[in-house]
């Protein structure tokens, strides 16, 4: 064992001798490496980042230079203020150009979607209302609906009930379901003041949705709750709230309390909604 570790050291030493050999040693090349890299982390702690963020901090820096350079030179700060603004003219006329593209088709395609949702005759529209420039352009956006055709367009929030901004929402979402980046949506009553086959309407379309994103929707009519792909019954005792999921049997039976009328005929409706579902 002493005789390989001898050789192992030897062979080592050799190693060694033959790689110093091959450095060139350069004593004030060293130094000045070493005081660079003190210089840096000198600069960094005088301006309180890490050495590796001194170059953004330098850009930093020479921005605030150059703008104080503008400040004291009035007819270059007015040529960089009309420069800013000619800029910002022509993106604010593109975004507008786009925004009235884009309100028109919503409006029409949301408006389709409103006369399958028990608002047959209903409008709705994008208005683009001019204002001062702003950073996000020259105009604010305004939903505005009519919910039947001899009625003028009105702001959205203050005409609709309840009920109608769940669908109005709803035929909203249904449209913008490609693009839009909500994962979860919550419809509360969207089913308020209909029935029959607007129910069914209502709940193919939120069956629709849910393939595109998650869909919770709080309901009393059976049609739309038997759309959905798990059903859950939500009662109170007193302060007390239980939740509860509810398999095919209970789903059938829930259906069926809800359908109301004789009970064998209720179930047996209760199930074909369900399969249909």
């Amino acid at each position: 064992m002493l005789e390989s570790a001898a050789a192992q050291a030897g062979e080592a030493v050799r190693e060694l001798r033959h790689y110093a050999e091959r450095v060139d040693l350069d004593p004030a090349a060293l130094r000045e490496a070493e005081a660079r890299i003190e210089a840096l982390h000198a600069a960094a702690r005088r301006h309180r980042v890490r050495p590796e963020a001194l170059a953004a901090r330098l850009a930093e820096l020479e921005a605030r230079l150059s703008e104080l350079a503008l400040s004291g030179d009035p007819e270059a700060l007015k040529r960089e203020v009309a420069a800013a603004r000619a800029r910002y003219d022509a993106a604010a006329k593109k975004l507008t150009a786009k925004r009235k593209d884009a309100a028109q088709k919503l409006s029409k395609a949301v408006s389709a979607a409103m006369q399958q949702l028990a608002m047959a005759g209903g409008r709705f529209s994008v208005a683009l209302n001019e204002t001062e420039p702003t950073a996000h352009g020259r105009e604010f956006i305004d939903f505005e609906v009519a919910s039947h055709p001899s009625l003028p367009l009105r702001p959205l929030a203050k005409v609709a009930s309840g009920g109608e901004l769940s669908r109005i929402s709803l035929a909203i979402q249904l449209v913008a379901a490609g693009s839009s980046p909500v994962g979860t949506l919550v419809f509360d009553e969207v089913d308020s003041g209909i029935g029959g086959a607007v129910a069914e309407t209502i709940g193919r379309s939120l069956r629709k949705l849910g393939k595109e994103r998650q869909v919770l929707c709080v309901t009393h009519l059976p049609q739309v709750a038997a759309s959905g792909t798990e059903q859950w019954s939500v009662t109170r005792t007193g302060v007390k709230v239980k939740v509860a999921k509810l398999d095919r049997a209970a789903r059938v039976a829930e259906l069926a309390r809800m359908l109301g009328g004789a009970e064998s005929t209720a179930r047996k409706h209760a199930a074909e909604l369900l399969d249909a579902g």
